[in-house]
């Protein structure tokens, strides 16, 4: 069977469908509606159960477009023969065939400068590897993952201690806005994506676990994309925000023992305590809040003051 090409988008788009699940979707559906695009369709995966009651509920997407009066499907195939200009994709969570390609043109808006970080989780990665600066590109849908041409990006620096849930709202609003701009003028030619390609992995749950015989600025990139977690007393505690300690300013090297996942205390600048753990290569972790099993996130000294470490234990198997 002779495959067909892929669908291009017009010069100028007046009806749009919409593909998005997350809340960091939420922003440019809002914007494209406000823009004044008609909306016609918006496709969302479907309802799942949240919550402790696990009943089910819409998609953040899905329950945004229902507020705005739009129509909503689970199925990208109901695309195919709308009468539609273009579709745009944000974190949709599926992939599309070409099959669906060749009918609709697709637009993605994708969070991250490409070719850097392609694939699930850019966010995530990029604050993973350290990255000065990430950013939003709006591309056009390829058989290939997050390979087709570009239309436009803009970057953003990445704070030092900024979370990937931070992050992520950033960049969501930076892409609405983004792709209202390259919509709502005749659509340029898509320039191919060049230099180094790396993919964004989705992040194995593995990784949210804390192996404190890593330095502690890369414990604390595992806490900022969220979810971390280690043990203390054989109970799962979470660990929700941290710094990385300056060993001179606190004097913690000088009472370190070198025994990663060590606790102790060390005095701030205003007087107060915090809580420190030694980590990998004689560096040292703050902990600012933590989550105990079964109780509210809470600032790590109030915890410290509640649990009452003794001298010499140590979080962490």
């Amino acid at each position: 069977m002779t495959e067909l090409p892929l669908a291009v988008p017009p010069p100028r788009s007046h009806r749009v469908a919409f593909l998005g699940t997350p809340p960091a979707a939420v922003p440019t559906l809002a914007a494209v509606v406000a823009a004044g695009f008609e909306v016609p369709l918006v496709v969302s995966q479907p309802d799942r159960r949240r919550g402790r009651r696990s009943r089910l509920s819409p998609s953040p997407v899905k329950a945004a477009a229902l507020d705005l009066g739009l129509e909503v499907s689970h199925d990208p195939y109901d695309l195919i023969g709308l009468d539609v200009d273009l579709g745009v994709v944000v974190a949709y969570g599926r992939l599309l065939r070409r099959d669906l390609l060749e009918q609709v043109a697709l637009l993605n808006v994708h969070f991250s400068i490409l070719p850097r970080w392609r694939g699930a989780a850019p966010v995530e990665r990029a604050i993973l590897a350290g990255d000065a600066t990430t950013g939003v590109c709006i591309m056009r849908i390829t058989e290939g993952l997050d390979e087709g041409p570009v239309y436009r990006c803009v970057e953003t620096p990445i704070a030092e201690n900024e979370s990937a849930a931070s992050l992520t709202a950033r960049l969501a609003d930076l892409g609405a806005e983004l792709l209202v701009d390259v919509l709502s003028a005749p659509l340029p030619e898509p320039v191919p994506q060049t230099g180094e390609a790396t993919i964004a992995a989705k992040i194995d749950r593995s990784a949210n676990e804390l192996d404190f015989s890593l330095p502690a600025v890369e414990l604390h990139r595992r806490v900022r994309i969220g979810r971390a977690w280690t043990v203390f007393r054989s109970e799962r505690i979470g660990i929700e925000e941290t710094r990385v300690v300056d060993a001179d300013a606190t004097g913690a090297a000088m009472a370190g023992s070198g025994r990663p996942g060590r606790l102790s205390t060390t005095a701030d600048a205003d007087g107060g305590r915090s809580v420190v753990v030694d980590a990998g290569d004689g560096t040292f972790l703050r902990l600012i809040t933590v989550k105990p099993a079964g109780r509210r996130a809470m600032p790590a000294i109030d915890w410290w003051n509640g649990a009452h470490p003794v001298e010499g234990e140590r979080l962490g198997r």
